[in-house]
């Protein structure tokens, strides 16, 4: 199991559970919502349009996280019934 380069090593079922559960803080995604509703009104600045693609950056390095967390306990799981 420790082979496979997806998997987060040394970390509990609770670490891992608390990374699978992981959203960003309520202020990051707070500004999110209104970057995207400017960004949809089409009156967003380029300074906001920077701070957009750095916030979508921090959901898509959170996305993959989570799904790391997720696949490691999963595979814990598998190799526990084998």
């Amino acid at each position: 199991m420790t082979e496979d380069p997806d998997l987060l090593i040394g970390l509990s079922d609770g670490e891992l559970e608390a990374l699978a559960e992981g959203v960003l803080s309520p202020a990051a995604q707070i500004r999110l919502d209104e970057l995207l509703a400017r960004n949809e009104e089409g009156q967003i600045s380029a300074t906001e349009q920077a701070e957009l693609d750095r916030l979508l950056d921090r959901v898509d390095q959170l996305t993959t996280v989570k799904t790391r967390a997720r696949y490691t306990l999963h595979q814990r799981v598998a190799v526990s019934r084998t």
